[in-house]
């Protein structure tokens, strides 16, 4: 037997309480749509719109209705084709947070715009870890053109690493070039729709407002049977209120409001509850990703996409901090983490990401997959059965002063019960830490990264799969006039 633990911020009437505040505010209020396929899907289906002003109110029954056809469950492939990661119930899954513009640079420490190589390194270094279940198109290279920038991620990606990836675009014409990568790779559209490779992002604009680029991919993402992840993104005090309370029900109303579109353009179409709220620092103007606060209300609407048995994502495991190494980048990613992990929350986003969101550390990333290791075993919970009671062996070693180290017990579970670290965990004696020039976290780090990359060999596409996929990133430039690009199809 095995006991989980788990953590609910909310009291089961609470739950019911943001769930109806949340139904009166798309009844009453509702939402702007900056899409007249949306609105004429809504319209069809019994909403009140007006096209004039691209408003929609969502009736109640609606709602309700359209949440039942939402999957529970959505399962992730591997490049291969293999299964890598079901999100559903409380499993728990890792990837780095998504479209980071800076760079700590892994030489000098100093922030930068990050390159092509840059993102093809950091995508190495993300399939070579253990406990960093997928990837996430990390950074967005200044190298490239900003028309291309979204695709030429994907495209680097696909070909450095195997895990599943989550992505999403910068302009309305990325979707369709975006699929069409991922369907060179899979073997075509119909292998795509049964076994998924990548998420896109969706993020509604607070307060309750969808842009024309987010909704056009999420009504695209639901027709080809790509999961789509729905990112609500409240500021305590600024676009949302400052309560938690108060953001909560504006989060639950612009996620409800993704999953009846979702449904619309496709039932059962597969869509994840997520978010990266964030609670705004009165002092500096910022948005404070790493406070409690923020922590705290990711939990929570993690809660509702539970009540509404629906896939849940949040971002968590960043920070604020400057340094990928230091003692605030370690407890606001530590905190999250674990709070995260507990809530149960499926798909969690921030591995190696500090400074609002912003910005990037392979340091911090390989940190942080320790981190995910722990936050792993700690939600393993305690396992009590007759052999890990030990009542035989506490019997042998009695009351006379003797140890349990040379008992064939220990041997068998210890690396079992014990999660091992390796050495990004220093817990050597003082003078043999001190003999070896008395290394820091940020040393021992950046040897691991230099390591993987050293070492670490990702198996390439076939040569099938490269030309494809080489033949659609020159047709993109060919459509935008760019004659080469860093890196660029051979």
């Amino acid at each position: 037997m095995t006991h989980r633990p788990r953590l609910n911020l909310l009291a089961e009437e609470a739950v019911h309480q943001i769930h109806e505040n949340s139904l009166i505010l798309l009844e009453e209020v509702g939402m702007k749509i900056q899409s007249q396929k949306a609105l004429t899907l809504l319209e069809n289906a019994g909403a009140t719109v007006n096209h004039e002003t691209e408003h929609a109110f969502f009736p109640r029954s609606l709602v309700e209705e359209q949440v039942k056809h939402a999957p529970s469950s959505i399962t992730l492939y591997s490049r291969d084709g293999d299964p890598a990661l079901k999100l559903e119930k409380n499993n728990v899954h890792l990837n780095p947070g998504s479209a980071a513009t800076h760079l700590l640079d892994r030489k000098t420490s100093d922030r930068r715009h990050p390159q092509v190589n840059d993102v093809i390194e950091f995508a190495r270094v993300t399939d070579a870890l253990t406990y960093i279940d997928a990837q996430s198109t990390a950074l967005i290279p200044a190298d490239i053109p900003a028309v291309l920038a979204d695709r030429y991620r994907l495209y680097l990606i696909l070909q450095n690493s195997t895990k599943p990836i989550v992505t999403g675009t910068f302009s309305l014409d990325a979707f369709e070039d975006m699929q069409k990568m991922l369907e060179a790779v899979v073997g075509g559209s119909k292998k795509l729709r049964e076994k998924p490779l990548a998420i896109f992002d969706t993020c509604p604009s607070a307060p309750l407002q969808w842009s024309e680029l987010t909704v056009h991919d999420l009504l695209l993402g639901a027709e080809a049977g790509i999961p789509i992840e729905l990112i609500s993104m409240p500021q305590l005090g600024a676009t949302g209120p400052i309560t938690i309370a108060g953001s909560l029900v504006l989060h639950n109303a612009e996620s409800l409001s993704g999953v009846v579109l979702t449904q619309l353009a496709a039932k059962g179409a597969p869509v994840i509850y997520g978010g990266s709220p964030t609670a705004v620092d009165m002092q500096y103007g910022t948005a404070r990703l790493g406070a409690i606060e923020s922590i705290m209300l990711t939990c929570a609407y993690a809660q509702m996409a539970k009540y509404y048995r629906l896939p849940t994502h949040g971002y968590l495991g960043l920070s604020d901090a400057k340094q990928g190494a230091d003692s605030q980048s370690g407890y606001e990613a530590a905190m999250g983490l674990i709070l995260g992990a507990l809530t149960g929350i499926n798909n969690i986003a921030g591995a190696g990401m500090l400074i609002f969101e912003s910005t990037q550390s392979f340091e911090k990333l390989v940190i942080d997959d320790v981190l995910a290791g722990m936050v792993k075993r700690l939600i393993g919970g305690v396992t009590v059965t007759e052999e890990t009671l030990a009542l035989e062996e506490l019997r042998k070693v009695g009351t006379q002063g003797g140890d349990f180290l040379r008992l064939r017990h220990t041997l068998n579970w210890f690396r079992k019960e014990h999660f091992m670290p390796g050495p990004l965990v220093d817990r050597q004696p003082y003078e043999n830490w001190f003999n070896q020039n008395s290394p820091t976290s940020y040393k021992r780090a950046q040897k691991r990264v230099n390591e993987i990359l050293a070492t670490h060999d990702v198996s390439s596409l076939t040569k099938a799969q490269q030309q494809d996929l080489d033949g659609i990133v020159k047709a993109i430039m060919k459509r935008h006039k760019i004659p080469s690009l860093p890196q660029g199809p051979k």
